[in-house]
């Protein structure tokens, strides 16, 4: 057989491992070892089982994302949540809808320090969901807001989803994270547009809340200030060129720590559960960039992806056909497949193709992060949909009728990132260092 013939079985195996409920994790190391084994020899195989492993972990730039996932879960520990949707709260919630728009605020606000799109929502819903509950929301636009809301997570940096797609496709993970600072504050936005044309259609579906005077709205402002602390030290040292994404990741941890103490919201046992947390996560993402290597190794040998990729650029149809093509396709991989896995089985084949056609890898390394997310909350799966109805024992339908205008400013938003890209580069190309 040949090299071709060999990769399109392997694809195939791998789907049906996948849907077996094997780990992203065992299949795609499974499935390149193999597939690399029968192409390039067995002695060939045996080397890489050793040599790849090894050289997919020992690299020091890696340690940014168990830096990150630390931060996210010391923050996660200290209930920096509660104050961020407090603050959002008191500002946002004497309008129709303001509660909503508070969670989605919240949300973005969180998302700057969080990084996951699942811990967003589950952190922001926990303390939103009881209050829009209180003041009568419909359970669709209250639910439908922090499902949307939780996507945010991972668009707005730091992002665990950009600290992939910058391993898997040898990326910047600065720019990347500087990247995705306009689009996900659009994406706030653009919810908040949503949320106050559903309660101005249907004034029952969000009522108006209890109105705070101003004097109580500037100090509500008081509890944001580790939010602030965290974002402009990450974020500014990144930008200015201080230090590089995996110092700051470390200063990041560092500094939440320092605050969650200084609050005194820390002990021995939340910062236990933090650490712990953080490693086992670590750990798990480890091993699927593990078989991510093994996958990406034994594609490259079968030269599916460059095959792939010439002919699609040889294809008499605009580019940009071709982009929403695979946009759509990511929306459907988002419904099913959590964000890592999807990145990991898709990169080593979309990616040369992506280059072939001469986009910019930071815009679509956005892009794709963007649809993801929506993937995250389209029905007839909705990962999020399905955990925050677990939550709240809300039916899982309801949350879906809820979430479908947040899909369609999802849809608006993604049309002007793709119509102009320097939304998503202006912020990396005035990047210091």
């Amino acid at each position: 057989m040949s090299p071709v013939t060999i990769g399109i079985i392997g694809i195939v195996l791998l789907v049906i491992l996948i849907f077996a409920r094997m780990p992203p994790a065992f299949a795609t190391a499974f499935i390149g070892f193999a597939g690399y084994a029968i192409i390039s020899g067995w002695d060939s195989g045996m080397y890489s089982l050793g040599l790849i492993p090894f050289r997919s972990v020992a690299n020091f730039n890696w340690a940014v994302l168990p830096l990150f996932l630390l931060m996210s879960m010391v923050v996660g520990q200290a209930g920096i949540s509660r104050d961020i949707y407090n603050t959002a709260y008191n500002w946002l919630g004497q309008v129709r809808g303001g509660l909503a728009m508070a969670t989605c605020v919240g949300c973005g606000a969180f998302a700057a320090i969080s990084g996951d799109s699942t811990a967003t929502a589950l952190a922001m819903g926990t303390v939103a969901y009881p209050e829009m509950k209180k003041y009568k929301y419909h359970p669709g636009l209250a639910l439908g807001s922090i499902c949307a809301g939780g996507t945010i997570g991972i668009l707005i940096p730091p992002s665990m989803g950009f600290i992939l797609y910058a391993i898997l496709t040898e990326s910047s993970v600065g720019r990347l994270f500087m990247a995705g600072l306009i689009p996900g504050m659009l994406e706030v936005v653009f919810y908040m547009v949503t949320i106050w044309i559903v309660c101005l259609r249907n004034p029952e579906m969000g009522p108006a809340g209890p109105r705070a005077t101003l004097k109580h709205k500037l100090g509500t402002l008081k509890q944001t200030w580790s939010v602030i602390v965290l974002f402009v030290l990450v974020m500014g040292g990144i930008y200015l060129g201080v230090f590089t994404p995996t110092e700051a990741g470390a200063i990041g941890a560092l500094g939440a720590i320092v605050i969650g103490f200084s609050m005194r919201r820390l002990n021995r046992h939340n910062i236990t559960t933090a650490f712990l947390d953080t490693g086992r996560l670590a750990a798990m993402t480890m091993f699927l960039l593990v078989g991510a290597m093994f996958f990406a190794k034994f594609m490259a040998v079968t030269k599916i992806p460059f095959i792939l990729a010439d002919y699609i650029a040889a294809l008499e149809v605009n580019r940009y056909v071709v982009i929403i093509g695979i946009l759509i396709f990511y929306i459907f991989c988002g419904c099913f497949l959590p964000l890592g896995a999807t990145m990991v089985l898709t990169l080593p084949i979309i990616f040369p193709i992506i280059m072939a056609l001469g986009f910019n890898p930071i815009w679509y390394g956005v892009l794709m992060v963007r649809m993801l997310e929506m993937g995250l909350i389209t029905p007839p799966i909705g990962i999020i949909c399905f955990i925050l109805s677990g939550v709240t024992k809300v039916p899982v339908g309801t949350i879906y009728r809820g979430v479908i205008p947040f899909i369609i400013a999802d849809i608006v938003e993604v049309a002007l990132l793709v119509a102009f890209p320097v939304l998503s580069l202006w912020l990396p190309t005035m990047m210091k260092g």
